[in-house]
């Protein structure tokens, strides 16, 4: 089975963290009004990141695939907490592009949706709404 793996350290002296994903790297932290560094963004900042990251990666594909070269996508992507100790509940992406017919880009969403890892993941622990902004 496939597997994906990073390394993660403290970065001495500070609140943050470095992580490193192949050869990327890239730093977490706390904000300084929750006591950190502000060296990066927290890890549940990340978390959000991630579903718009893959989800992109997967609609430029869909589009490239098609022999079409999008332009302008974009993605807003929202993690709703609730709970004690918190948790992710909800996770809703708007996305957007220019020039492209809502109806190919609904069709390009759903194609790249169900190719996207971290969507197909979550989608077993809570809601994740995707749609045509």
């Amino acid at each position: 089975m496939p597997e994906v793996t990073t390394t993660i350290s403290q970065i001495e002296g500070s609140t943050a963290a470095r992580t490193q994903i192949r050869e990327h790297e890239l730093a977490t932290d706390r904000p300084a009004e929750k006591g950190g560094g502000n060296q990066g963004p927290m890890g549940g900042e990340l978390f959000v990141a991630s579903l718009g990251g893959c989800f992109m990666s997967n609609l430029v594909a869909a589009f490239q695939a098609r022999g079409i070269e999008p332009k302008g996508l974009s993605a807003t992507v929202s993690g709703t907490l609730n709970g004690t100790p918190p948790r992710f509940q909800k996770m809703t992406m708007a996305v957007n592009g220019h020039g492209i017919d809502r109806n190919q880009m609904e069709k390009m969403v759903l194609v790249a949706e169900r190719g996207c890892i971290v969507a197909n993941t979550l989608k077993q622990f809570m809601d994740v709404d995707i749609s045509v902004g």
